[in-house]
């Protein structure tokens, strides 16, 4: 199950709040601003700072 375009639409970058690119195929999330890179696990953002590594290339 993917996640919802309501959801999409919600969720920003827990640090700097701004807009993020959503890549289910990798089970990612990125924010472009923070070069961050979050995880989706079982359908699940995991939007935690502590949680996220950054983004490479």
């Amino acid at each position: 199950m993917a996640l919802s375009k309501e959801l999409k639409d919600l969720l920003v970058c827990p640090k700097c709040k701004g807009k993020l690119e959503f890549h289910e195929e990798k089970g990612e999330i990125h924010c472009g601003a923070c070069r961050l890179v979050y995880a989706i696990r079982d359908d699940i953002p995991i939007l935690l700072l502590d949680e996220a590594r950054p983004l490479t290339a």
